[in-house]
């Protein structure tokens, strides 16, 4: 038996439509990657769509890939929505690569805009850190990778009654067709080149069992929250790599200048937001060690000067661990050279004029307290003999002093030592010796 709740609902529904009220359709908009932002995107939508009653759900996709955690939570949210849910890959030149190709064979119903793509489904492409060239040349476990993604494809191709040995393909083979070969190849149900071509071919097609009654669908779109858009903008590569640059620069600022406080704490919040992203994102380990190499070879240079040599190594090091990573077969997973260049040019200034300064400063002699007086001049205010103690006028101050040479009234000397409430001087001219 269904919940009370469920059958209050439903009868409600009925109830709309005995009184003539129009359909309705919600309709959401998925474009770029597939992350955990688009997983509460997704599952708020289908909540929302089942509550309101509406005869379908709609999701305008255009992805060329994203997470294999995440798409499986997609996945399962499809099979428990309350409405059917339509996937309509679109505009024209759109495409439903690698984990939208999941998303779509696992919709009740895929239709692709004319002039778009689906496949390239290879996990390479869909799980983070999981390249066949990896780091680790860990061919097991992308092995194992592999074989689970094609088990998971074929298991929703099966459900849905689409084109199984094409699924494998898409997934074996990096296997990508274009929409009117998806078509011809049963990957997907509908062509349609827009919404109202689209409500059009639904109208009257059986979906879990029924036909959909979609004459005069009223479409009602749901838009992202606040959050779920803010998080969806903070899921790019781009960010990652200005986290982990204003984490160097607080830390190392920090470091370099204590008790600045506030580089320190803002570095280590970017830290903490970096690794987070990091856990989700597909980061490649050559890629960060090269950025780590690269701010070590800044601060030796900074500590141990080599003509600027280390500092040019640094550069190259920084620049290529930016072009590396993250995986570059996904475009949305690539750090554009309109922002890797200005991040180079700006770390690389960043360490050699203020890391520079600070670290340099930091081993200069003291300059402050009582072991600054070594080396400043002072005048004897008294006749100082090297077995009796007289007096000199520091800094407007009379000090006991000490000689190993004698000071007449009135002459300069130079403070050579402090010891305790004494000074140690010496004439800064010298009495030449007697005959």
């Amino acid at each position: 038996m269904r919940p009370l709740h469920q059958t209050y609902l439903a009868a409600l529904i009925m109830m709309a439509g005995l009184a003539g009220a129009a359909p309705k359709i919600g309709l959401i908009e998925v474009d770029g990657a597939i992350g955990p932002a688009t997983v509460d995107y997704i599952t708020r939508a289908i909540t929302v769509s089942g509550e309101a009653g509406h005869a379908a759900l709609v999701i305008r996709l255009d992805t060329p890939g994203g997470l294999l955690d995440s798409t499986q939570e997609i996945v399962q949210a499809f099979y428990g929505s309350p409405a059917p849910i339509v996937v309509h890959v679109a505009p024209s030149g759109a495409a439903a690569g690698s984990a939208g190709c999941f998303i779509t064979l696992a919709a009740d119903v895929a239709a692709m805009a004319p002039a778009t793509s689906i496949g390239a489904a290879h996990p390479v492409q869909i799980g983070g850190g999981s390249e066949e060239k990896d780091a680790k040349g860990d061919e097991t476990m992308n092995k194992k990778l592999e074989n689970h993604a094609v088990s998971t494809i074929e298991a929703i191709a099966e459900r849905r009654g689409r084109n199984v040995a094409w699924a494998r393909a898409a997934v074996l083979e990096s296997a990508s067709i274009t929409a009117e070969k998806a078509l011809e190849l049963r990957v997907i149900d509908i062509l349609a080149t827009d919404m109202a071509d689209l409500i059009r071919r639904l109208d009257g097609r059986t979906v879990r069992g029924a036909p959909l009654a979609l004459a005069g669908a009223e479409v009602v779109p749901i838009p992202m929250l606040v959050r779920e858009r803010v998080f969806q903008m903070l899921w790019r590569p781009e960010v990652l790599l200005l986290l982990m640059l204003i984490a160097i620069y607080g830390i190392i600022g920090e470091l370099s200048n204590p008790g600045a406080i506030l580089p320190g704490v803002v570095g280590a919040i970017a830290l903490i937001l970096a690794l987070y992203m990091g856990a989700i994102l597909p980061v490649n380990i050559a890629g960060l060690a090269l950025l780590g190499l690269a701010v070590l070879l800044f601060i030796a240079d900074a500590l141990a000067p080599t003509h600027g040599v280390l500092t040019i190594g640094g550069v190259i090091a920084f620049f290529l661990g930016g072009l590396m990573l993250f995986d570059g077969t996904i475009p949305d997973f690539r750090v554009s050279l309109a922002l890797l260049v200005p991040a180079t040019v700006l770390t690389a200034a960043f360490f050699m004029f203020i890391v520079t300064a600070g670290l340099r400063a930091q081993l200069l002699p003291v300059r402050a307290g009582r072991e600054a007086f070594v080396g400043a001049s002072a005048l004897a205010l008294t006749d100082i003999a090297p077995d009796a103690e007289g007096r000199v006028l520091l800094d407007g101050e009379d000090w006991r002093a000490t000689t190993d040479a004698p000071v007449a009234s009135g002459e300069r000397v130079r403070i050579t030592a402090v010891r305790g409430l004494s000074l140690a001087v010496h004439p800064l001219h010298p009495r030449p010796p007697s005959s």
